[in-house]
């Protein structure tokens, strides 16, 4: 390494002060590169619902001043003497975690994201070494090789970063509840999540059907992959489908009615949430009885899988529908998420920063 990597790191950010204070440029020092780390030079960074969740300090804990951002995807500009997997230029991903414990049972097992000592958020979490976190609204990072992934080159960088998380958010579930030949799948909301959803789970081969509450959605739908698109608000719809599908992915991150989704399940179905309202889901347990049906969430994936996603995106034609920004768009974008003015993805050009 050169004298100036063997340094700390000064790079620009879109930081929040406080809960719901508005995006400000300033800078923050990245760590020295150590023996295993890798620096990023960040190309875009995509901006995910639960950076708002966070930002507004809606789920507790928010660490301020804060700087979201962990659908990230740049190039390398410098390696650790030990890094074996990386070079300097090759094209990279960060997703939502940057450390583990590497030793508890689901480390081992690849599955970093349930690590029990506690996984390290890529923002919002304190670190082994005491300090914050910061994410990807930001120009460089530093992260262990380990918790780096390779972005295959026929995926542009800009479409790549959101499958960082609603990539990996959905192709885990879907892979987990064996989505494929044979199965019918349910997708509810054709939003950020769930129109990366429906085209994992055409790619999968199974037999899609897009849930949303009105009929605008349907031609993009159809386009991406489903085979069926129903409305939610005709409550026909939940009538025409009783009984019907192995597995609903729940990508929405509002209350629904649990009990009349469940009912859409065949016998031995599942409905696994990946969306996070603040308030709490009801249901009747008679709802999971009568069919011997399952409830289930599911986080992201680990570093493998998450690996294992971004290659059969490249393979099967997965790309997010999404819209570029500036940076100085950043405060805008959260207003125009928060009311579903997005088709489908904010993803930030990092170089106008």
């Amino acid at each position: 390494m050169s004298n100036n990597q063997k340094n700390t790191t000064t790079t620009g950010v879109l930081s929040a002060r406080s809960a719901k204070a508005p995006f400000e440029r300033t800078t923050i020092e990245r760590r020295a590169l150590r023996a295993d780390d890798i620096l990023i030079d960040i190309k875009f960074s995509g901006v995910c619902h639960s950076d708002i969740h966070s930002a507004y300090d809606e789920w507790g804990g928010g660490i301020f001043p804060m700087v979201p951002g962990h659908e990230i995807a740049g190039v390398v500009e410098a390696v650790g003497d030990n890094v074996t997997k990386f070079a300097v230029g090759d094209h990279v991903g960060v997703g939502c975690f940057v450390d583990s414990c590497g030793e508890c049972e689901y480390c081992q097992s690849g599955e970093e994201q349930y690590c029990t000592k506690g996984v390290i958020n890529t923002y919002n979490s304190i670190d082994y070494d005491g300090k914050p976190t910061y994410g990807g609204y930001s120009q460089k990072i530093v992260v262990k090789e380990s918790f780096v992934v390779r972005i295959p080159d026929s995926l542009g960088l800009d479409v790549a970063a959101p499958l960082l998380c609603a990539g990996i958010t959905t192709y885990s579930p879907l892979k987990k509840w064996n989505a494929g030949s044979g199965k019918k799948v349910a997708i509810v909301g054709v939003g950020g999540l769930g129109h990366v959803a429906v085209q994992f789970a055409h790619g999968m081969g199974a037999e899609v059907t897009a849930l949303s509450q009105g009929m605008s959605k349907k031609d993009e739908a159809i386009k991406l992959g489903a085979d069926h698109y129903y409305a939610t608000s005709d409550p026909n719809t939940f009538k025409e489908l009783a009984g019907r599908f192995d597995l609903i992915l729940n990508t929405v991150s509002a209350n629904l009615d649990v009990d009349a989704y469940l009912s859409m399940l065949r016998v031995d179905g599942t409905l696994v949430n990946v969306g996070a309202p603040a308030e709490a889901d009801k249901y009747h347990v008679f709802s999971l009885i009568m069919g011997r049906r399952s409830i289930a969430g599911s986080l992201v994936g680990g570093i493998r899988e998450t690996q294992e996603m971004l290659d059969f995106a490249a393979e099967h034609g997965v790309k997010p529908m999404i819209e570029t920004i500036r940076a100085d768009q950043i405060n805008e974008a959260y207003e125009r998420v928060l009311r579903s003015d997005v088709r489908y993805r904010f993803v930030i050009d990092i170089s106008t920063m």
